[in-house]
This record gives C-alpha cells, sequence and structure tokens, in this order.
C-alpha cells in the first residue's frame, strides 16, 4: 500500500507528524487490503475487559440468509438502562466485529452501558441490501431481547463511524418506514452517505487511508449492481423523505473526502425538521481518531461520550 507524502494541507500539528507513515488503501486489491486493515488492528494491544462480560450470540439472520453475529458488552456497574447498537466502518467492504472492538469496550464502560455490536455481510461479496439487512435483523434482535439484556427496548441508540455511519443512517431510515425498534438517537461519525463523488471535499486526493478513488471503489463493490434509481436505504442522502427520524450527532472531518456528504446529510436533516449536532474537527481526516494521543483526537473522543452520555440518560 501507498504511504501519504503530500504535507500541503493544513493538518493538524501533532497529526502532520504521523502523516507519512500512514498508508494509503487500496480496495482494487481487496484481500491484500482487508489483511492490511485486520494486521493492524490485530497489532494494537488488547482493550483492559476487566469489568465488562463480553460474550457472542448467534442470531436469526434476514429471511433466507446465514445467522448474523452479536457481540455483546455488560459492564459490571450499569449507570444507564439504554443500549448502544455499534455497527462498525470499513467501506462497506473491509471489517468485522474486532474493528471497534477496543472502543467498544471503553464505550460500555465509561457509559455503564450495554452495547450490542453487529457483524454483517460485505461487499462485493454480498452488495447492497445484504450488509444493511443483517444490521437490521440483529437491530431487531436487540429489541425483541431487551428483557434478557436487561435494557429499555425504548432508548436504542445507533453508533457507527464511516460504513457504520451509513448503516446507522439506513437502520434509522429502516426502523421509521417498518415500524421497527424504537431508535432515540443516531450517532454518525465521519458517515458515508454520499456516492456521488463529486463535491469539493473530493479534491483531497492526498490523504491517509481513504482516498476519494477508494472510496469510488467501494461504492461500486456495494451498489454497483444496482440499475436505475439509488434508494436512500443504500445512499442515504439521496433518501427522499428524512422526516421524523431521530436526533442525530454528525461528526466530520477537515480534511476528509466524505467531509461534504456529512454536511450536506446534516442540512438534509436540519431541513428536514429533526434535531442535529454537527461538529468539524479541524487539521483531521478520515480514521484519525485513532491517533489518540493526539489533543485533537482526544477532543473527538471526549465529546463522543459526552453526546452518547446525554442521549442514553434522554
Amino acid at each position: 500500500m501507498n504511504t501519504t507524502t503530500d504535507a500541503a494541507y493544513p493538518y493538524d500539528p501533532e497529526l502532520a507528524r504521523i502523516v507519512p507513515t500512514l498508508p494509503v488503501l487500496d480496495p482494487t486489491h481487496l484481500s491484500a487490503t482487508r489483511k492490511l486493515m485486520a494486521d493492524m488492528f490485530a497489532g494494537m494491544p488488547a482493550p483492559d475487559t476487566t469489568g465488562i462480560d463480553v460474550t457472542e450470540r448467534s442470531v436469526p439472520g434476514p429471511e433466507g440468509a446465514p445467522d448474523v453475529t452479536l457481540r455483546i458488552y455488560r459492564p459490571e456497574q450499569r449507570t444507564t438502562d439504554g443500549v448502544i447498537y455499534n455497527v462498525h466502518g470499513g467501506g462497506l467492504i473491509l471489517g468485522d466485529l474486532d474493528t471497534d472492538h477496543a472502543r467498544n469496550v471503553s464505550l460500555c464502560r465509561e457509559l455503564g452501558t450495554v452495547l450490542v455490536s453487529v457483524d454483517y455481510r460485505l461487499a462485493p461479496e454480498h452488495p447492497y441490501p445484504a450488509g444493511l439487512e443483517d444490521a437490521y435483523a440483529g437491530l431487531v434482535w436487540t429489541a425483541a431481547n431487551a428483557a434478557e439484556l436487561g435494557v429499555d427496548p425504548q432508548r436504542l441508540v445507533l453508533h457507527g463511524a464511516s460504513a457504520g455511519g451509513n448503516l446507522c443512517a439506513a437502520l434509522a431510515l429502516l426502523a421509521r418506514d417498518r415500524g421497527g425498534p424504537a431508535v432515540v438517537f443516531q450517532f454518525l461519525g465521519v458517515p458515508q452517505v454520499d456516492d456521488r463523488l463529486d463535491t469539493p471535499s473530493m479534491a483531497l486526493t492526498d490523504v491517509p487511508f481513504w482516498t476519494p478513488e477508494a472510496f469510488a471503489t467501494a461504492w461500486r463493490y456495494y451498489i454497483g449492481h444496482l440499475e436505475g434509481d439509488v434508494p436512500g436505504y443504500a445512499v442515504p442522502l439521496r433518501a427522499e423523505d428524512l422526516s421524523g427520524l431521530p436526533a442525530a450527532y454528525i461528526s466530520v472531518m477537515h480534511l476528509d473526502p466524505l467531509r461534504d456528504g456529512g454536511l450536506a446529510y446534516a442540512q438534509a436533516l436540519l431541513q428536514a425538521g429533526v434535531t442535529v449536532e454537527l461538529h468539524l474537527f479541524p487539521g483531521t481526516f478520515h480514521g484519525s481518531v485513532f491517533a489518540d494521543q493526539t489533543a485533537v483526537s482526544q477532543r473527538e473522543l471526549d465529546e463522543e461520550l459526552a453526546v452518547l452520555r446525554a442521549a442514553l440518560s434522554s
């Protein structure tokens, strides 16, 4: 994989020092890219799960499809009967239950909440709507089994970043339209919600991890088989009706090709009467939060905790 070399962008000074060492993902070589991502997470220190019960559960998947695996995090010290439903990122083509594992452990402990994370099928082997329907099946199971989990099914918070933000936004739409689980909040971190790739932020071609070309490939894998109009469940910014959705938090990164799509989705939600909190973090890029030793990333993580704590207590 290539590394980023362009230092002309106004990166946060702490992030700028590590940018030249970071890879650029190339989904056209998908097996190698998946291995790179898996190795990256495997090389990170395992999180301390003391005080957290972590189990996996196989639950019914969509009709005619395999079962879906959920990873369930239960804290010994509970401070809320709400529940977070997490959907991992990875461009809809990468990632698994380990992608968000360390952060899920931290959220579970810091917020004193049960957290359920879903493992969904990936494109191109399983294009839209496979991954979304897997995530929806897991969401339905979580609400239906609230008593077993010890949570309130009326206080369900969606949480996802990047591709996870796409799927969480789509889950909110599906839950509304199917009369499904009672989602009270959607946390959409750096969401991948627009496939058209024609915004000014798509000129950010030499940035770490995800370039416009990489996102274009990921979208092609996910929705390239569709003919005619692309549904809003696949690309939330294409949804014609965003009214009646739960309140949302959206974060966007300054030097992220997805930046303008996230900004546009926040504006579209506002125009539909949905309450939105929006934060653009200066000098950052897609995935920069993993550099959690930097001040700007720590602010982002602290805000995530504050936003989710408020959503769980509402």
